[in-house]
């Protein structure tokens, strides 16, 4: 299994593109955000990769960020989501923009993307809704996008150490799954003002609950009553 490159874009075209890793050529497909996001042609990149592998095809696809990665394996594995159908809808909503699409059931948004039905709409939001808070907990403990990769340097060449920075004082801060939990409210689109009273309002009812416990509590607490 592939399951990140990094080397020099050789070419892009409209849905992927030619990375050469250290003299091999790797075709990878991405979405139209992420085909946005990489550098251009002669430039290096890292991306987080998933190789679908079929009788007659091998596909590989490239993600910014493992959160992206991980939502194209759910998506496909909702009924009438293929690899295109899972890369429309990531390009048209983002990583995070799925997971507040799924979080809120929210298919209209989902069906958003190119060639993407209502009823496919429904299934995935249906099918997925269960999995949003294990994945938000997910994006707020991996880093986003892979950096650059540099090319190696010549064997003459001399690097100078860099003087490692000292280390800052880190301010008071929640535990960590209260962190990461309003991190990943925030990055559903929910107000800062509002996620924190939802996180804090969930971890004094329960204050063993790890990060997903709080998200799913958070949600509930934020849901639209009526």
């Amino acid at each position: 299994m592939i399951g990140r490159l990094a080397g020099r874009i050789d070419y892009r075209a409209t849905d992927h593109v030619l990375i050469d890793v250290r003299g091999v050529g790797y075709l990878v497909y991405c979405s139209d955000r992420t085909l946005q996001a990489l550098p251009r042609v002669g430039e290096h990149v890292a991306l987080y990769t998933d190789l679908v592998v079929r009788e007659d095809l091998l596909q590989l696809f490239g993600f910014t960020s493992l959160l992206e990665k991980e939502w194209h394996r759910l998506l496909m594995s909702v009924q009438g989501v293929g690899a295109k159908a899972s890369l429309a809808i990531l390009g048209t909503l983002g990583p995070e923009g799925v997971g507040r699409a799924i979080a809120l059931g929210d298919w209209n948004a989902v069906k958003a993307a190119k060639g993407i039905g209502p009823k496919t709409a429904q299934r995935v939001v249906n099918e997925l809704k269960d999995k949003v808070p294990e994945i938000m907990a997910m994006g707020a403990n991996t880093a986003p996008a892979a950096a650059p990769v540099a090319p190696a340097p010549d064997a003459d060449d001399v690097i100078e150490p860099t003087p490692a920075p000292a280390p800052a004082a880190a301010p008071p801060a929640p535990s960590n799954a209260q962190a990461e939990a309003l991190s990943a409210l925030t990055n559903l689109g929910y107000a800062p003002g509002e996620a924190a009273g939802a996180v804090a309002q969930a971890a004094s009812d329960d204050a063993q609950a790890d990060t997903a416990a709080l998200i799913r509590a958070a949600l509930r607490l934020l849901a639209p009553k009526g």
